[in-house]
């Protein structure tokens, strides 16, 4: 949620900023109106309380001097049923702002490229130089179908389009990624490993940004009256675990990582990524969250997605870093590394990893705040995340980088303590 003062002293400006970055339209006369109308029930709150207050103390007076004190009471009796009444219309008036706040996505950092789509993205950087094989390339599913080790007609069967079961060495393979995974990042990055829940409750996906705005995109589980959602990120939990909470200056920052299934409708997606294991409606990955003082996240940001580079490189697999032009960032980030790694079938980059700050926004909808030590007052935290990687896209880069002219699949050197061989096949 963006700040209020943003939104209260400098609506105008705001809405040009989000018009111009995200070609976002506030609703400016809704706000305009709940804004003035406020200020009016704020105005009479204070007033009837401040009255009410008066008015009391002119009682126990009154009484001292064994004066009649009827009168008076019913004047504070009546002050008193219209405060509850104006408190009631404030809290309405609140109810409805935070209603159309809930919707407004977060302002881009100035230096992010102004821009609609991909197109617009910038490329920052590059590792690595893209195989020439001397042999017809094969993409991932030609590669797992020889063997039934990547079955998208089990995935059909079981559950529908866009789930896929894999066997044997791709299932030992995809393993083994998420295990060096969490290793890295426990071990040489030093973060802390949870095991979170895979249902949340509204609350949480409202916290992150993912409520109300894109619900069509999420899987709902309905027991009862009762609503929960499966997750699409780890993230979802990860960074709700200050929600409501007032974090100390020492426990800052908090570094964490999980290896969660992530479950996403893809709604909107239809025809694309059909083919294989690149658009999934159940995938997993390895999902960094930091939380930290707000005068550290931009160092947190280049630390994190440098965490996810080592991943790749470990693993010996050429990518690329983006900077995300403004329309292509996410509902909550205000900026936004992507990482793409080559596919030799494509010839092309695809996205494995997406490292976002989002400076106060999430914290705001969460009331998750850190006590400044300097003047001893809570303040919004910030927050940032990012996939460390995506499992089931590693495992499709592997696979294709990693092909040998019979089928087989290499083992990237730093697998094969999880696996035991050198090659699958």
């Amino acid at each position: 949620m963006l700040d209020p003062a943003l939104l209260r002293g400098q609506l105008a400006d705001t809405a040009e900023r989000l018009k111009r970055s995200r070609d976002f339209d506030l609703d400016l006369p809704t706000l305009e109106q709940l804004e003035t109308e406020r200020k009016h029930i704020q105005t009479r709150t204070e007033e009837l309380r401040n009255l009410r207050n008066t008015r009391s103390k002119a009682i126990g007076i009154a009484k001292g001097k064994g004066e009649d004190v009827t009168a008076i009471m019913a004047e504070v009796a009546a002050f008193g049923d219209e405060l509850k009444a104006c408190e009631a219309r404030l809290e309405d008036n609140r109810a409805r702002w935070d209603a159309a706040c809930w919707r407004i996505p977060n302002l881009p950092d100035d230096s992010v490229p102004i821009g609609r789509d991909e197109r617009d993205n910038v490329e920052v950087q590059r590792w690595g130089e893209p195989r020439s094989f001397a042999f017809p390339v094969r993409d991932h599913v030609e590669l797992g179908a020889r063997h039934g080790w990547l079955d998208g007609d089990a995935g059909a069967l079981l559950s529908g389009a866009r789930f896929t079961v894999l066997r044997g060495g791709l299932a030992r393979l995809h393993r083994a990624l998420a295990q060096f995974m969490l290793d890295l990042h426990t071990g040489e990055h030093g973060c802390l490993e949870c095991n979170v829940p895979h249902i949340v409750n509204a609350d949480a996906l409202l916290g992150t940004g993912q409520l109300p705005k894109f619900e069509d995109d999420l899987f709902a589980l309905r027991v009862g009256e009762q609503t929960r959602y499966l997750i699409p990120t780890a993230e979802v939990p990860l960074t709700n675990l200050v929600r409501d909470r007032i974090v100390e200056d020492d426990a800052l920052p908090m570094r964490l990582v999980a290896h969660s299934l992530c479950f996403r409708a893809e709604a909107g997606s239809h025809g694309r990524d059909t083919r294989g294991m690149i658009r999934q409606h159940q995938f997993e990955k390895v999902e960094l969250v930091t939380l930290c003082r707000p005068a550290d996240s931009e160092a947190e940001h280049a630390r994190m997605t440098r965490n996810a580079e080592v991943v790749l490189e470990r693993l010996g697999l050429p990518y690329r870093r983006v900077l995300l032009c403004s329309g292509d960032m996410g509902f909550s980030a205000a900026r936004t590394y992507d990482l793409e790694v080559w596919l030799p079938s494509q010839n092309t980059w695809r996205e494995i990893s997406s490292v976002s700050n989002c400076r106060d926004f999430q914290a705001r909808r969460m009331q998750a705040r850190w006590r400044n030590p300097d003047t001893g007052k809570p303040e919004p935290l910030h927050s940032l995340n990012g996939s460390g990687v995506a499992v089931g896209r590693a495992l499709i880069a592997v696979m294709e980088n990693y092909q040998t002219a019979d089928g087989a699949i290499v083992v990237p050197e730093v697998l094969r303590p999880w696996l035991g061989v050198e090659r699958i096949e």
